[in-house]
């Protein structure tokens, strides 16, 4: 086949346009169909047409868990991590319609870590000269820079990690010197923005790492084996059901 034939995408059947194909490991795809991909997918290359149409199977089913969601609690200002603690379930999102974004709705059990990251980078600042040229400072000064991000491991068949972050913009600290000829040392703890942010992205891993080790340790709970007891009601040795109650009289043997 030549550069220009036709492609048709081998997911909808439509004709693909010549700027709109999104190449797969064994056929093409469309731009409309990329679009319906998990936003935290990224080894589109690399996937099969099967895989692929294996994928917008689970993210159509992930529409109804998106009408069911239920918000009960939201962490971030930009890009947030929204929760349905009732449910045990979250999404991380900065659509405004949830419905419309379709954000993957995760399980609090998928979570198996999160890290926050604080890059720095800084530029140096120069002065002109008499001539009018760019020169350094002595001892040389510099611009620094802070962006904050969230790293969410997860269990998913399609994406291990969701990585945002959580600044809207750039955190921009330029320290000064106390004196001529002084190194200007940047303490960014002393920046109120700088610690907001971090004390958000700290919050964030928390909540989550709480939640992840949460349901594990009700998973456990109700996956060891139930000790024998003596019914207050009845005498009898049993071993409590579900409900913690007595398997032959019904009283409650764990209050």
């Amino acid at each position: 086949m030549g550069l220009f034939d036709k492609k048709y995408c081998d997911i909808c059947g439509e004709k693909i346009g010549l700027l709109g194909n999104r190449k797969l490991e064994n056929g093409n795809l469309c731009k409309n169909c990329a679009q319906k991909l998990s936003p935290w997918f990224s080894d589109r290359r690399n996937s099969t047409v099967e895989e692929i149409k294996e994928q917008l199977a689970y993210r159509e089913a992930n529409k109804e868990r998106v009408t069911v969601f239920h918000m009960t609690r939201t962490l971030g200002t930009d890009t947030k991590v929204l929760l349905d603690e009732d449910a045990g379930t979250f999404m991380v999102t900065r659509a405004r319609n949830l419905v419309e974004a379709n954000p993957d709705v995760l399980d609090f059990a998928d979570v198996t870590g999160c890290n926050l990251d604080i890059d720095e980078s800084r530029s140096e600042i120069k002065r002109e000269d008499k001539d009018g040229k760019k020169v350094s400072y002595n001892p040389p000064r510099y611009e620094y820079s802070y962006d904050f991000y969230i790293t969410i491991f997860v269990n998913n068949p399609y994406f291990d990690e969701m990585r945002f972050k959580i600044n809207s913009s750039s955190v921009d600290i330029t320290p000064s010197a106390m004196r001529p000829g002084m190194t200007a040392v940047c303490n960014p703890e002393s920046n109120v923005e700088y610690r907001n942010y971090k004390k958000l992205g700290e919050e964030i891993r928390q909540v989550l790492t709480q939640v992840r080790e949460d349901v594990r340790e009700k998973i456990e709970q109700e996956a060891a084996p139930k000790a024998a007891v003596t019914c207050p009601y009845c005498g009898a040795t049993t071993t409590p059901d579900a409900n913690g109650c007595c398997e032959y009289c019904g009283g409650a043997v764990n209050g």
